[in-house]
């Protein structure tokens, strides 16, 4: 089997790792790829959002499976363009992708199908935004409607900064990501990320993962795309997961395909674990990054079948079988630390060297997922993006593998990155 990945970053690596790994295929393409990804399989320069060329790229390839990895070619209609021309795509359609794309259409829908989730008000002028903001207390979250890279959700503690906050979005501080505004109450309790393969109506669950999304120690600074994860998070326990399924999952899933627009792919159900139970804080369209890298790394058997039937369907009724090939009963934990440019989430240098990955990657239990690299002329290794590096690792224990990826990233020598230092800290402290 050929298959053909849509990405660059961490989590297509990941994902292209791991599918490598499956006795069913043959080659890995990946468009564009990155540098670690040059070694899995060959990577054509086509961007992300280049649909035309994909459509190209996939027509000249022929692929029997398409991955679309991240978010912004589901939201431009590339996983329906790809199935009329008739191939084979794991990757929700436009219409379902507005779960992520758009943030009132997704809480209109959580209202609708009954799934619990924060009261909310949708605005596009400052005036009655600021005026339903006065029924709320501190904090504030605003969230921009649109894609804005993790970036677009903001925690106002005090109703200036709010007040702010609304002008600012409402200007274009996340240019047409924030035309439109979501203001939600806070809700208090732990998040974690819960992921479900689905072909739109069986679906596979796979162990809960927990993302570190604030840039410092201690949950503290602005958000990010994430710093680092684990898995399993073990706030997720299995009552909370048979919630998550019985009352969040299985309601979007029948209510999406009543309403014409059946979710197929992988369905992201970030939450929000409350003294009431679990509450959605956000769906994506695709696999969380870096919530992915520790998916991968701790699943010990083949993800391909299940990536395969969610894209062509029949999936309901063989969930057990293809557990079984996953391996979940065998999941390790595992843990990502995420090595970004001094800097992230604000501006930073790009093309600084790097050493030291594949001294990292020689570590016991190690893998160095690349996330925005490049690679000099010279064959240098320069950083590119903000987040640019994801060490992760996988051990007996949560306590191994967060040890094993601090030891890959010591090993890594680069003034000009940084990390957190407290990845899996809330379940380190609670073991």
């Amino acid at each position: 089997m050929n298959i053909l990945l849509i990405g660059s970053g961490g989590r297509e690596h990941a994902l292209a790792w791991k599918m490598a790994q499956s006795p069913l295929v043959d080659v890995v393409h990946c468009a564009p790829g990155n540098p670690g990804m040059d070694d899995i399989g060959p990577c054509f320069d086509v961007p992300v959002d280049d649909v035309d060329g994909l459509v190209k790229l996939a027509l000249q390839i022929e692929p029997d499976l398409i991955v679309i990895g991240p978010e912004a070619p589901l939201a431009l209609g590339l996983s329906d363009i790809l199935r009329a021309r008739g191939f084979d795509v794991f990757g929700p359609s436009q219409q379902a992708a507005q779960l992520e794309a758009s943030k009132a259409f997704s809480k209109a829908r959580m209202v609708k199908y009954g799934v619990p989730t924060a009261a909310y008000g949708e605005f596009t002028d400052a005036a009655p935004a600021k005026e339903f903001l006065r029924s709320m207390t501190a904090p504030y979250v605003l969230k921009a409607d649109g894609l804005a890279a993790g970036k677009g959700v903001v925690i106002a503690a005090t109703l200036e900064e709010a007040d702010a906050e609304i002008d600012e979005m409402l200007s274009g501080k996340f240019g047409s990501a924030s035309a439109t505004l979501v203001i939600e109450e806070f809700m208090h309790g732990e998040e974690a990320s819960v992921f479900v393969i689905t072909d739109g109506e069986g679906a596979i669950y796979l162990p809960a993962a927990q993302d570190h999304k604030r840039v410092g120690d201690g949950d503290t600074g602005p958000n990010t795309g994430g710093m680092g994860a684990y898995a399993p998070a073990p706030v997720v326990s299995k009552d909370i997961m048979a919630r998550v399924k019985r009352e969040i999952a299985e309601p979007m899933l029948k209510g999406m395909a009543k309403d014409g627009m059946p979710y197929q792919g992988v369905l992201y159900i970030g939450i929000m674990v409350t003294p009431e139970g679990p509450k959605v804080v956000e769906f994506n369209a695709r696999f969380g990054d870096p919530e992915c890298q520790v998916l991968m790394k701790g699943l010990q058997g083949d993800i391909v079948p299940a990536i395969l039937i969610a894209a062509t369907g029949g999936l309901k009724g063989n969930e057990k079988d293809l557990e079984r090939l996953l391996e979940l009963d065998r999941f390790q934990p595992s843990a990502t630390v995420v090595l970004a440019a001094k800097g992230y989430p604000g501006s930073y240098e790009k093309g600084t060297p790097i050493k030291g990955v594949k001294e990292a990657g020689a570590i016991d239990g190690v893998t160095v997922f690349h996330a925005g690299t490049d690679v000099a002329a010279d064959g240098v290794l320069l950083a590119k993006g903000g987040r640019v590096l994801n060490v992760t690792a996988s051990g007996k224990t949560l306590r191994e593998a967060v040890d094993r990826a601090y030891a890959g990233v010591d090993a890594i020598d680069w003034p000009e990155g940084f990390c957190r230092r407290d990845i899996g800290w809330r379940a380190l402290g609670q073991s």
